[in-house]
């Protein structure tokens, strides 16, 4: 896993040298061949902390939900189990065709797109929105015009979760990821929205990783 989360920091390094800041996720997932192995956030299951989330904040069927940055399909399928309207997207052309292969029958509606280039129809639109690991993939600036995106298209009264790497300020790591500070997380209220919980703490991967989880509202 090592060697493949490496490989995919050369692969953003030389997009990023390419003025190409969001081009690597399809070189990755291309790279792949199907092989979920080299895809190292391609974890095959829903995100645990989407679903012990949900199991605490059920919705009514029929709800309009939206996944960012889907990957390949695992939480919106959680979300359309649970008996959401599931939009999902991702940048990455081959993530969108694999995601499909891997449910023929699903329910969700996967979409190519790119966040800063989303329909004016998706405005104010979905009254679940669920944000996991994409911001982290992002550097300033794009990451705060990212946060402006997915603000953005919540639905008044809608419900937004967002899953993150976490780190202090002083703290520089290597990325991909780019963990989030609280004050990235603050930017979603700048953005209108309103704070409902904020959790900060370590997982059960060896060795733990620092998570925030963050449930805003728009009024």
């Amino acid at each position: 896993m090592e060697v493949t989360r490496i490989l995919v920091q050369m692969k953003a390094e030389e997009h990023m040298k390419k003025s190409d800041p969001l081009g690597w996720f399809e070189s990755v997932y291309a790279a792949a061949n199907g092989d979920e192995l080299m895809v190292p956030w391609a974890n095959l299951g829903p995100n645990p902390w989407l679903t012990e989330w949900l199991d605490r904040h059920p919705f009514p069927d029929g709800k309009r939900a939206l996944v960012v940055g889907c990957g390949l399909g695992d939480d919106a399928e959680e979300l359309s189990r649970r008996g959401l309207s599931v939009t999902a997207f991702d940048i990455s052309p081959t993530a969108i065709h694999w995601a499909k292969r891997r449910f023929p029958l699903s329910q969700v509606k996967y979409e190519v797109m790119d966040l800063f280039h989303a329909p004016q129809g998706w405005e104010r639109y979905f009254g679940f929105i669920f944000e996991g690991y994409t911001l982290q993939s992002m550097q300033s600036p794009l990451r705060e015009q990212a946060i402006q995106r997915i603000a953005g298209l919540l639905a008044p009264k809608g419900d937004l979760l967002v899953v993150a790497r976490g780190k202090e300020a002083n703290e520089f790591p290597d990325g991909p990821p780019w963990p989030l500070t609280q004050d990235d997380l603050s930017n979603f209220a700048r953005q209108g929205l309103s704070i409902q919980s904020s959790e900060d703490f370590m997982d059960k991967e060896n060795p733990p990783v620092r998570r925030f989880r963050a449930h805003y509202q728009r009024p």
